[in-house]
């Protein structure tokens, strides 16, 4: 399961790194580092590929009577419940009821910089958080969406799930039993294309490089869905893989998000500072 993700990108990085327009979202948009189910957040769809925009993280079918949040869908669909690293068979995803229109029709782009797991047991209790090295983000998950209108209210909602499939080394390191699909960048038009044959889509559907990931532990505060400060992001353990340059904590801090405890803390000792010039010019 994928049900905690990153998105820390400036709109205007995203623009250059996806060729999208971002306009539609300029006003509403917010930096997250700890993306819940329920949330909104950026994705470009196959409907509109030159756009990003906003969808909720949860889908619910079309069908549905009332509303779902599906964050995930599995690739295997009903096959491989065993999890099995090395399966290689059918993609089951064609035939579940609630993803077999949208992978054939309703494809999107889901934007991260980093995503969350924990041990298949401890979950979030023990969580890792696993990001892209060498700073090559954002990247995108390979997702679904659908559009589901409440029929007292008429209120339309368009949600989208994140495709999973077999753990590779770095994620069974972690200890948990699935993974996100993450498209190579030059899969993504691909994905997004409706004239892709659906042998091609479902092909897509693999673990992503475990070389090019790596990942640390963070707080378990990050349980909280409601619990947004960078802080979250900050590591409290040893890499899973030796690295020596780069932690996007820093990087996150650097760029000024939030109340992260670094600025708390500056902004602690210019209080400090401020108060003693005020103290000098009382005098």
């Amino acid at each position: 399961m994928c049900g905690r993700y990153t998105v820390i990108t400036k709109l205007k990085i995203i623009e250059k790194r996806f060729q999208v327009d971002t306009t539609e979202i300029k006003d509403l948009f917010t930096q997250n580092v700890n993306i819940a189910p329920g949330d909104l957040a950026p994705v470009i769809t196959s409907a509109d590929p030159h756009t990003v925009q906003l969808f909720t993280f949860g889908m619910s079918p079309s069908w549905a009577k009332k509303r779902m949040y599906l964050i995930n869908a599995r690739s295997e669909g009903d096959h491989n419940k065993e999890n099995d690293p090395s399966y290689t068979g059918s993609k089951g995803i064609i035939r579940k009821p609630s993803f077999r229109k949208p992978i054939r029709s309703q494809r999107c782009l889901i934007i991260a910089d980093a995503f969350v797991e924990g041990p298949q047991k401890e979950r979030l209790s023990k969580p890792y958080l696993i990001y892209s090295k060498n700073k090559k983000r954002p990247f995108a998950f390979a997702g679904i969406w659908d559009e589901w209108t409440n029929t007292k209210t008429r209120e339309i909602h368009q949600g989208f799930a994140i495709i999973t499939t077999t753990p590779n080394g770095l994620i069974q390191k972690v200890g948990h039993h699935r993974s996100p699909v993450i498209l190579a960048p030059e899969d993504e038009h691909q994905w997004l294309n409706p004239q892709t044959p659906l042998h091609e889509i479902t092909s897509l559907l693999k673990p992503f490089p475990a070389e090019d990931f790596n990942a640390y532990p963070i707080s378990p505060d990050i349980k909280s869905p409601r619990n947004k400060d960078p802080y979250l992001l900050q590591p409290i353990g040893e890499r899973l893989i030796t690295e020596y340059d780069y932690i996007l904590f820093q990087e996150l801090d650097l760029q000024g998000m939030g109340e992260s405890q670094a600025k708390r803390r500056r902004e602690k000792e210019d209080n400090e500072n401020d108060k003693g010039q005020m103290d000098l010019f009382s005098n």
